[in-house]
């Protein structure tokens, strides 16, 4: 079924399907109330203007990519400095799998956000936290590891919390 021949009526059905989904996506992004508004709206302007050139018939994907286009716009160059690195194949992930499918998009940016951070970070805390943290290893199997004394271990995972904390913050400000 191609949307390009979706009435106006159709169009504010679904609108009004998914625009909590389109607003949390942009949410997600910029952690500003007023601006993902904004960018709500435009994403489904941007929809209604190019809905002749769309050829699918499962809407929530298309709208989540608008979304989170116009939310990555937005930030500009802010989220162009980001690290864009993926986690390797044997990690777990950091956040708990939920079942809808905006939350597993949600949480799966999330993720790569974290994950660019700890990769960011300098020695000797970028190697704790991907073990620590990504990996979901034990301060006792880090140490081992490493042949670094357990305390010492402790004490690096303590210091890259702190870091990562204040590192998420600055984060969740920028964008």
């Amino acid at each position: 079924m191609n949307i390009g021949v979706v009435t106006e009526k159709q169009f504010q059905e679904i609108v009004e399907t998914y625009e909590k989904l389109v607003f949390t996506i942009c949410y997600q992004f910029v952690k500003d109330y007023y601006e993902a508004q904004n960018l709500t709206q435009e994403t489904f302007l941007s929809a209604y203007q190019h809905l002749d050139n769309y050829q699918g018939t499962n809407y929530k994907p298309w709208l989540a990519r608008i979304a989170a286009n116009k939310a990555k716009d937005y930030l500009g160059s802010a989220y162009a400095r980001r690290v864009q690195l993926t986690e390797p194949e044997d990690t777990q992930p950091l956040l708990p799998v939920a079942c809808a499918p905006e939350d597993i998009y949600i949480e799966k940016e999330s993720e790569q956000t974290v994950a660019s951070i700890i990769y960011a970070l300098k020695e000797p805390y970028r190697q704790i936290s991907i073990l620590h943290f990504i990996q979901e290893k034990t301060t006792d199997e880090i140490a081992a590891a490493l042949d670094r004394p357990k305390r010492t271990v402790e004490t690096q995972i303590y210091r890259a919390k702190q870091i990562l904390r204040k590192q998420i913050r600055k984060e969740e400000h920028y964008g």
